[in-house]
């Protein structure tokens, strides 16, 4: 039986791509949310004229109260967090004052995210999510909601819980199939296998798709995925699949045509969406802002030597990362090549 949502109010902590996409279909839904966000030209749009959802599923505008972090009074039975990952750790600072005592916050982000807000509010306060759909800020009020993706939900430790289940009745108001899961650490994970493929593509200009189906740089995405899988497996992690990443097709035993398959889904996927680049390109090429490979790609890097695997192409990409944030190198398919450069034979990185 699924559960019914039993959470009223709600504060979106972050109204973006990921939270102005979901707080404004559960306000439509009827649910009370209130949105916070540190822009504050953003923040007054919303105000003014609403938060708007534009995109290929019907545009819509929603009234809710908005405020910027300094401005917001009252406390919340839950939180979705929906930052980027980055700012996980000032978030939780800051919105921890507006948490029910017994209340949860949502890590609705991209990374091991639950693993910062454990340290700063605590265990028994945070549940995971993951989440895959396909959206951008367009501009201060504005948000576009470009294609369906996976929406999942789970205890960071594992196993099924009442609150948890709460939560994915929640999310079903914007996503139908939304996933109540025992494993939410390893569609986390799977999520860094798919997210290093997203930033390897954001080195170029190309959209998702063109860069997925370039077959000269096939042989350095199936290794970067392999990279990030076998990290996972050496934390003790069962990933899993969602939207075409099939991580079964990136273990040490799968074959390169299985991994060919898995990134042939992906390229099939992402040209469904109305979202043709990633966020990590936005970031690059539109807002010119730092990206969150510290705070995704960094806890392979750090895990890989915590368990002893090598991650080469990892740190590789990283540094190109940086190299594109701090203005070194431009966005440019040689950087894909580049990094290549970095993949060692098949098998000698098991």
């Amino acid at each position: 039986m699924t559960a019914q949502p039993e959470y009223p109010r709600v504060l979106i902590w972050g109204a973006g791509a990921i939270g102005g996409s979901i707080g404004a279909y559960l306000a439509r839904a009827g649910t009370d949310v209130t949105f916070v966000d540190q822009a504050a030209d953003h923040v007054e749009a919303i105000r003014e004229r609403g938060l708007s959802v534009t995109g290929p599923f019907g545009d819509f505008t929603v009234q809710a109260p908005a405020f910027t972090p300094g401005e917001v009074r009252g406390t919340w039975p839950l939180v979705l967090l929906c930052t980027k990952a980055q700012d996980t750790r000032a978030a939780a600072g800051a919105l921890a004052p507006h948490l029910d005592p017994d209340g949860v916050v949502v890590s609705v982000q991209n990374g091991l995210n639950t693993l910062t807000l454990d340290e700063v509010l605590g265990p028994e306060r945070v549940l995971g999510s993951f989440v895959n759909f396909g959206a951008d800020y367009l501009e201060p009020g504005v948000v576009l909601y470009g294609g369906r993706g996976a929406v999942v939900v789970g205890e960071p430790s594992g196993g099924l819980s009442a609150r948890s289940a709460q939560v994915h009745a929640l999310l079903r108001a914007f996503e139908p199939e939304a996933v109540h899961t025992p494993n939410i650490m390893g569609y986390l994970w799977s999520k860094l296998g798919y997210g290093a493929l997203l930033f390897a593509t954001a080195l170029t200009n190309d959209s998702i798709a063109d860069a997925l189906a370039r077959p000269e740089d096939r042989d350095t995405y199936t290794e970067l995925g392999r990279e990030v899988m076998r990290v996972a497996l050496a934390h003790g992690v069962t990933p899993e699949a969602f939207n075409g990443f099939d991580p079964s097709a990136f273990l040490p035993q799968a074959s390169r045509a299985q991994a060919q398959a898995s990134l042939d889904e992906l390229v099939a996927f992402n040209r469904r969406s109305a979202k043709t680049h990633s966020g990590i390109w936005r970031d690059l090429a539109v807002r010119r802002r730092r990206t969150e490979v510290d705070s995704q790609l960094g806890w392979v890097v750090h895990f890989g030597a915590l368990h002893g695997v090598p991650t080469p192409l990892t740190t590789r990409l990283v540094a190109l990362i940086h190299d594109i944030e701090e203005g070194r190198r431009p966005l440019d398919r040689a950087n894909l090549a580049e990094l290549g450069q970095a993949r060692t034979p098949a098998g000698e990185g098991a």
